[in-house]
């Protein structure tokens, strides 16, 4: 599900950068440093819209003990955060064995070969691998668009931010690289769509 938040973020900026275009380059920074990032309690950070907040009172900096400013900026952003129970279309990105791999946007979602109704069977001889339905009608293969019902998520926080000891520096979440979902096409209306 897509939401517009109002969030803040710390930017470290070398005095070097002082000059009359420091609110533009922290604009260009904030989008860079932000935009397509991750989340565990947000979800993706999908586009910077607001950053207008920045100038005026969203603009607060701080000297830390490396003479390096910190700006706290505030600024809306469009999120996407995943839900259980949520209908999504995706694009399947591969196809073994064990199930489906799709692609929902930025989000990758697995659907295990248990989540597939019955009438499905993998057919490893195929090129390319694929799910076929017992008429052939249907083939779930790479590249084939497909609406799936989100059953389950999960968070990878693989790569921890160093947190810096500085009474002016406030310690920052971990970075999360990845955020996977488990799916389902066994109910009604889900599946590969024409």
């Amino acid at each position: 599900m897509f939401f517009l938040r109002e969030l803040t973020q710390d930017l470290i900026m070398h005095p070097s950068y002082f000059n009359p275009s420091l609110t533009a380059y922290l604009k260009l920074s904030l989008r860079r440093q932000v935009e397509g990032s991750c989340s565990g309690r947000l979800g993706y950070i999908i586009a910077v819209t607001d950053d207008d907040l920045i100038e005026g009172e969203g603009m607060r900096g701080r000297i830390a003990e490396d003479g390096q400013a910190v700006f706290s900026l505030r600024y809306r952003a469009i999120v996407y955060r995943p839900f259980r129970g949520e209908v999504v279309d995706g694009v399947v990105a591969s196809v073994n064995k064990m199930g489906v791999f799709v692609d929902v946007g930025p989000l990758q979602c697995f659907i295990s070969v248990h989540l597939i109704p019955p009438d499905f069977s993998f057919d490893p001889n195929a090129n390319p691998p694929c799910f076929s339905s017992t008429e052939d009608v249907l083939k779930i293969e790479k590249g084939t668009k497909i609406r799936l019902k989100i059953v389950g998520t999960r968070v990878d926080a693989t790569e921890i931010v160093r947190l810096v000891r500085s009474p002016f520096l406030c310690p920052t979440e971990p970075v999360v690289l990845q955020q996977f979902a488990i799916g389902t096409i066994k109910e009604d209306y889900l599946g590969p769509i024409g």
